[in-house]
């Protein structure tokens, strides 16, 4: 199924049924009275999180959405039928927007949202027998239901997000730490839609992990593709930021580029430059020594003045993507103190 992670959809609630103006008349009932029943209620329109859908897809093509107009009050003290409401189904963690303010967080599986209310029925003349009017004949119209045009967002729901640059790995680490299968080749942007794979430390253990498309240098501002799905690491709690120790190009710069990527984090969003993020070294096994690896990514952290966790590990064979799964957890239960560490 094709990932769409952006629609714009209008919404329509039904119009209340208008109220009736009838009077009783039955044999051997003389002045029946007034007997006019209310008219219905217009249907709403409402959203529900639900775990199994994955994309918006529905709504880039299904744009307008309305529910069913609340039926007629007639006599004999009947009252109209109440409309149908419309019921829309979301992934969780889908953000609703009207006029760019929030109106619905779908955070959760089950969470509904009213979107669009229905509107009132009328009143049947039966509302306005008094001891002074004893026939009347007013009686209310439906009012009209709430139209809207939405802003359908939806932002991934995981526990670590991993960023880098492309071919930084990052596709290869989420196939070693889970059982997700994005593509992997040896050309940059094989990603092209988010990936989430649950990452299972023990049997009763597990977290979440979200792989997007590889940033570059002016990501913050359209360039590549990352920067289309940068919304998706909102909601994580700890960003890995992926670095090939290795890089094909001969000019590369492993440490201007992680800053680099860093701006571009700062650029797009403050927040998310603030999370947390760990340093994760890749492709260790194309050094020849084991120690020239961490030679080089001891100088990465010295000329970058970092201070947060950093690790060393080969994607490609697994080594170091268990240790670094168990802190990955351990941090995320809040059982450790997030100092200085390496897997070597």
């Amino acid at each position: 199924m094709k990932f769409i992670d952006e629609a714009i959809i209008q919404v329509h609630a039904g119009k209340g049924g208008d109220g009736s103006a009838a009077f009783r008349r039955e044999k051997f009932v003389p002045r029946g009275g007034p007997s006019g029943g209310d008219g219905g209620r217009g249907g709403s329109v409402w959203a529900i999180a639900e775990r199994n859908i994955n994309t918006l897809v529905d709504y880039r093509f299904a744009r307008i959405h309305r529910a069913e107009d609340g039926d007629i009050g007639r006599g004999a003290d009947k009252y109209g039928r109440g409309g149908e409401d419309v019921v829309l189904r979301m992934p969780v963690g889908t953000l609703i927007k009207a006029d760019g303010a929030l109106l619905a967080d779908l955070s959760a599986h089950g969470q509904r949202a009213l979107l669009a209310k229905g509107g009132q029925g009328g009143l049947g003349n039966l509302h306005f027998k008094s001891s002074i009017n004893r026939a009347p004949r007013q009686f209310t119209r439906g009012e009209p239901g709430e139209s809207r045009e939405l802003a359908l967002e939806l932002r991934v729901l995981a526990d670590v997000g991993l960023l880098g640059l492309p071919n930084a790995g990052k596709s290869t680490f989420i196939r070693a730490v889970s059982a997700a299968r994005p593509k992997v080749a040896d050309y940059p942007f094989t990603t092209l839609n988010p990936s989430l794979g649950v990452v299972r430390v023990q049997s009763d253990a597990s977290f979440v992990v979200a792989d997007i498309p590889g940033l570059i240098e002016g990501a913050a501002e359209g360039a590549g593709l990352g920067h289309q799905f940068l919304r998706h690491l909102s909601r994580t709690r700890l960003l890995l930021h992926l670095v090939d120790l290795a890089p094909f190009e001969q000019d590369a710069d492993p440490a201007r580029d992680a800053r680099a990527l860093a701006l571009e984090l700062k650029k797009y969003d403050g927040a998310l430059y603030k999370k947390p993020r760990w340093l994760v070294f890749n492709k260790a096994d194309l050094l020849p020594e084991a120690a020239e690896a961490e030679a080089r990514a001891r100088d990465i952290v010295r000329r970058l003045r970092w201070k947060s966790p950093w690790f060393i590990i080969t994607a490609i064979n697994g080594r170091g993507c268990r240790e670094i799964s168990g802190e990955i957890y351990a941090f995320l239960s809040k059982k450790i103190n997030t100092k200085e560490k390496r897997v070597a």
